[in-house]
């Protein structure tokens, strides 16, 4: 979406399983108000990038810088929602020249603590594996008959169909790259402005573990809401404005910094 004239832009990156439509469809014309607003389905996901190679947490920050490149976008404001968060905390890691501020939500730098934990992500990785050597018509009918028909039985036909556009295989891969993830040991060297908005009642990224980032990045702006994983369209009424909030805060800090730096 075009914004007003001369906006600044967004690039909103989605949660895994999810879609940019899936993750955003509630935030999109909120944002528009103020913003240009770029989505991209990640890897594996939606209409997505189909690949063989493994999927790569780097790859998908990557291709938003390259998607920025094809739209004649030089510099940008990611919007990270769960795994988009570490996604978006890579485009400041690897492209941190175009990387005006950071919109971190519902995330975290790390997803794993405890044994328990990492054996759930070791299955997604063997899955993920075994997935390679099946034949994709069977990958479809496994998608078709098991995620389908329980997890959207209550869903729209859209959403229905978003999800219908997963390659499972890549889907998998994600989830064994969100267990391998940490950025703990850099986290603190991000110097752009940062807003992080934190869920408080989140029963998928453990709300202890966005507290972390949200104390660990320099001067970052932490904004909470009482509200579980998906608040972005379960409790949008609150979220939205919340997410505008941040992103327009983010903005004119970085407005202020670059003037502070036009003046030394």
């Amino acid at each position: 979406m075009e914004g007003p004239i001369g906006a600044p832009t967004l690039i909103l990156l989605h949660g895994w399983t999810a879609t940019a439509d899936l993750n955003f469809f509630m935030c999109y014309h909120a944002l528009s108000e103020h913003f240009r607003v770029i989505a991209i389905d990640h890897r594996g996901h939606g209409r997505g990038i189909r690949s063989n190679q493994p999927f790569r947490l780097s790859d998908c920050a990557d291709d938003a810088a390259a998607l920025a490149d094809q739209l004649g976008i030089t510099t940008f404001i990611p919007v990270g929602y769960s795994m988009g968060g570490t996604v978006a905390q890579l485009m400041w890691k690897r492209h941190e020249q175009r990387v005006r501020g950071l919109v971190l939500a519902a995330t975290a730098a790390h997803f794993i603590s405890s044994k328990q934990e990492r054996t759930a992500f070791n299955v997604l990785a063997g899955l993920g594996t075994i997935a390679r050597f099946t034949p994709k018509s069977v990958r479809e009918s496994i998608s078709d008959r098991i995620y389908l028909s329980r997890k959207t039985m209550t869903w729209e036909p859209w959403a229905t169909q978003q999800v219908a556009g997963h390659e499972w295989r890549q889907i998998l891969e994600a989830g064994a790259a969100l267990g391998r993830y940490d950025a703990r040991d850099w986290l603190e060297t991000i110097d752009v402005p940062t807003a992080v908005i934190m869920t408080t009642e989140d029963q998928v990224v453990d709300p202890d573990r966005q507290k972390i980032l949200a104390t660990t990045i320099r001067d970052a702006h932490v904004y909470q809401l009482a509200a579980n994983h998906d608040a972005v369209f379960a409790r949008s009424q609150e979220f939205v404005p919340l997410l505008v909030q941040a992103c327009l805060t983010v903005h004119n800090d970085a407005l202020r910094k670059a003037t502070q730096g036009d003046t030394l």
